[in-house]
């Protein structure tokens, strides 16, 4: 996951609205099932969804009323942190 790509993902739902991304999600997991496609290109499309997975938990913390820096910092921590264990 990449910090920069969740916050302009996190600001692209702010002036939009979060089905776009939710709808981008359901269509690059659709196109995984495509039996051709190689290591490179699943891997490239799971990095996506994840971003984008987590550019809508960021968001959802911001509704709650969580600064954005905040959610964004404490969003990366809560990864790291499934990485470590």
């Amino acid at each position: 996951m990449k910090l920069p790509v969740i916050k302009h993902l996190t600001q692209f739902i702010n002036e939009n609205d979060e089905d776009f991304v939710v709808e981008t999600i359901e269509t690059l997991e659709n196109l995984t099932e495509i039996p051709s496609l190689k290591d490179e290109e699943l891997d490239v499309i799971g990095e996506l969804i994840s971003n984008m997975y987590g550019a809508l938990e960021v968001n959802k913390m911001i509704k709650e009323g969580t600064p954005q820096k905040d959610a964004l910092n404490s969003f990366m921590q809560r990864v790291m942190g499934s990485i470590d264990n």
